[in-house]
């Protein structure tokens, strides 16, 4: 009888950790994870970015099941390509979070998501993508950023370091909303208690897979609580230094096929 593998959940982030920098998966990578499907392990991308930015990626990784999107508001179904679950940030809420944002650092810029699987991403004047690939729709003023319900709210500075606007606006809106930082130019604002690992542990209970039996990949911040929640927490080579403080261990690069190295060492070849 085959072993029962250690781990039976493998969860992975998107931008800088699964995917290379012109967003494909390596071979090897695709082969790691194949490979880990056949031992009997599930993997479920859990990421930053919400289910409709999301949907094309999902289908050239030939994924079936759930990904939990939206730095974790979002269980999303990936064959019936609908939402089982979603969180949606209050709007007047979000408005008075930045309020208080811009009365301590002065003028941000804003994006919001939208809520649903045909959300869109509204960014208004001012703001520059971090991901010129990603689709967004650009508005003529902040009071439309509100026309629709959202599932968060992206911020940048035009001085400020991410992790200097992270750092104050954590410290203005810590009641009001959590505060995420999930890659170069990306600090965000979501739902209050909303994380990636609240988001991963909803999925993963669907799936009858407990904490301990989950090894996460990461890079950035927003990944903490997944590490934290997860049996093991794997940080890339060119991971954020907070992630790796807290991570199990440091592996290669995304570039280097780093998800690929640990998943051949957790599941060797017979």
């Amino acid at each position: 009888m085959a072993a029962t593998p250690a781990y039976a959940l493998i969860a992975t982030d998107l931008d800088g950790t699964l995917l290379r920098g012109d967003d494909t998966v390596s071979d090897r990578s695709l082969a790691a994870l194949a490979r880990a499907a056949g031992a009997g392990a599930r993997h479920l991308v859990v990421t930053g970015r919400p289910a409709p930015r999301v949907r094309p990626l999902l289908a050239n990784l030939g994924c079936a099941g759930l990904a939990v999107c939206g730095q974790g508001a979002q269980i999303y179904d990936i064959a019936a390509d609908r939402l089982l679950w979603s969180v949606r940030l209050d709007r007047e809420l979000a408005e008075t979070a930045l309020g208080k944002i811009e009365a301590e650092v002065g003028q941000v810029y804003a994006a919001v998501d939208q809520d649903g699987v045909d959300g869109l991403t509204l960014i208004e004047p001012g703001y520059l993508m971090p991901h010129p690939t990603l689709p967004a729709v650009r508005v003529d003023r902040r009071d439309d950023l509100w026309c629709e319900p959202i599932s968060k709210v992206l911020l940048r500075h035009a001085t400020l370091s991410d992790d200097e606007l992270a750092a104050v606006a954590r410290a203005a809106v810590d009641s009001l909303a959590t505060v995420t930082m999930s890659g170069p130019g990306t600090v965000e604002l979501q739902p209050r208690g909303v994380t990636k690992a609240t988001g991963l542990a909803l999925a993963a209970e669907r799936l009858r897979i407990g904490a301990e039996r989950a090894v996460a990949f990461g890079d950035m911040p927003n990944d903490i609580p997944m590490f934290h929640w997860a049996g093991r927490g794997v940080a890339m080579a060119n991971a954020h230094p907070e992630l790796k403080a807290v991570a199990d261990e440091v592996t290669s690069s995304n570039e280097d096929d780093g998800i690929a190295v640990v998943l051949e060492r957790i599941f060797p070849t017979d």
